[in-house]
């Protein structure tokens, strides 16, 4: 009798080792995938903010400070000129002051200058602020060593000197001070750029996470699903864990790449940006109350100066006004809706206390030239030394309160970023040891059962 084919039984039995392989190797390797695309979304969102937080956010920062700087040493050598013999002490004070402004803005040089890394047209830039900046000192010097030596009383010195400080100023504002905001626009262009990307990248990243921890968490479940019904046992305890550690590394990834965009989002838009938006009127407020030391030092162009004061004004608080007495008037009627840099700064308590102290230095600033206009020079630079002066300084105070506090969320939300990136990190290593030994645990004993 002829004997029949032998029963496919054998052979299905060693088509099994080979399908387990077959699944837990597509395993491993959404696992794989899965941690590959949270190791780039958390690097990827380091980068953004060791860069924004860390790097050039806080160096953009401090080169905003040149502008601050040197509109602050030209408005000390107006003060000082304007000063004469007769406030010897308050002279030396702005002098020390000038010197102080031109040690930070050399220092606000230097950081640009690391910042403009291999751009020939940014080295430019500085380069050529630097040699303006050599040109201000000499004119400066100049007129300020005529002054000396003229030892005139309060109020407007002789006209050499006025002529010499025409030409520094001149520099200051024309040149040096549209350089210097140039320089901070392009130093920011770094932190811009960088948000720009890691805003589109680390979502993108995130939703790579989603899928591949989705189709990792499906290839665990199969592969479960399979040896429970191929040896017909309940699931396996091992795979069970590993299950659940995927799932937890899933959704701790997901949050922490979620938070790190709203930490991003938080420190660009919050921090970053309102920090600069507060250096800048503090800079063009320092010299707006320059103009008014200018105003006086130079009877030729105080018109200009005028002029040039109420436009400062406007960008920094902006109300509809044709001049500068309908300005005035505006800001005495307590008008709302103001615009400018500050418009979007005056919610709160800061915001408030800013907004009444520029009411203040406003109402000092019509008393002052009230006075000048009326001829009595020496009560006009008394009170622009005296009353205006200390309005301003209030007034500036509770900018730097906002800039204070802009500054603490944005330090904030880096470190709260920082921190859950460092679990993150702290995390991994062990999720991929510990859930690669539960699969092998789950899997192994099964293949031994075919040796």
């Amino acid at each position: 009798m002829v004997q029949t084919r032998p029963p496919a039984a054998p052979a299905r039995r060693h088509s099994v080792p080979a399908r387990i392989r077959v699944i837990t190797g597509v395993t491993v390797a959404s696992l794989a995938l899965l941690f590959a695309a949270l190791a780039v979304g958390s690097a990827s969102a380091g980068d953004g903010l060791r860069v924004i937080g860390r790097d050039a956010g806080p160096q953009v920062v401090a080169t905003a400070g040149l502008y601050l700087g040197l509109s602050d040493m030209d408005a000390q050598v107006a003060d000082a000129l304007l000063m004469g013999r007769e406030y010897g002490q308050q002279r030396q004070a702005a002098l020390a002051r000038y010197e102080q402004r031109r040690s930070e803005a050399n220092q606000a040089l230097m950081k640009a200058f690391e910042l403009s890394g291999d751009n020939p047209a940014e080295r430019q830039t500085v380069q050529s602020v630097l040699d303006g900046l050599g040109r201000y000192e000499r004119l400066a010097g100049q007129a300020l060593l005529l002054d000396t030596r003229a030892g005139h009383a309060a109020g407007p010195p002789p006209d050499e000197v006025v002529e010499i400080y025409r030409q520094a100023t001149d520099l200051m504002r024309r040149v040096l001070l549209p350089q210097a905001y140039n320089l901070t626009l392009e130093n920011g262009t770094i932190v811009r750029e960088t948000y720009d990307d890691k805003n589109v990248t680390v979502p993108a990243v995130r939703a790579a996470v989603v899928v591949a921890g989705l189709l990792a968490l499906g290839c665990l479940i199969w592969l479960q699903v399979f040896l429970t019904r191929r040896f017909r046992r309940v699931f396996g305890p091992a795979l069970l864990v590993a299950t659940l550690v995927t799932a937890i590394a899933l959704v701790t990834g997901m949050n922490v790449l979620g938070q790190n965009t709203g930490d991003l989002r938080t420190a660009k838009s919050q921090g970053f940006d309102s920090i600069l938006t507060v250096a800048r009127a503090r800079a063009i407020s320092n010299s707006m109350q320059g103009d008014q030391s200018r105003f006086l030092l130079d009877k030729v162009r105080a018109d200009t100066y005028e002029h040039t004061y109420l436009d400062k004004a406007q960008t920094v608080f902006y109300l509809p006004a044709g001049n500068l007495d309908t300005y005035h008037a505006a800001v005495r009627s307590g008008s709302e809706g103001y615009l400018g840099l500050m418009g979007a700064q005056l919610g709160g308590a800061d915001g408030r206390r800013a907004l009444e102290a520029y009411t203040a230095f406003q109402a000092a600033d019509t008393k002052f030239r009230e006075l000048a206009v009326s001829g009595r020079n020496s009560e006009a630079v008394a009170a622009r030394l005296g009353p205006v002066r200390e309005a301003f300084d209030a007034y500036d105070k509770t900018l730097l309160a906002i800039a204070e506090r802009h500054q603490t969320v944005f330090e904030r939300a880096v470190g709260s970023g920082e921190s859950a990136l460092d679990n993150l990190w702290r995390l991994l290593p062990f999720a991929i040891g510990g859930i690669g030994l539960l699969v092998l645990a789950g899997v192994w004993p099964r293949l031994k059962e075919y040796r």
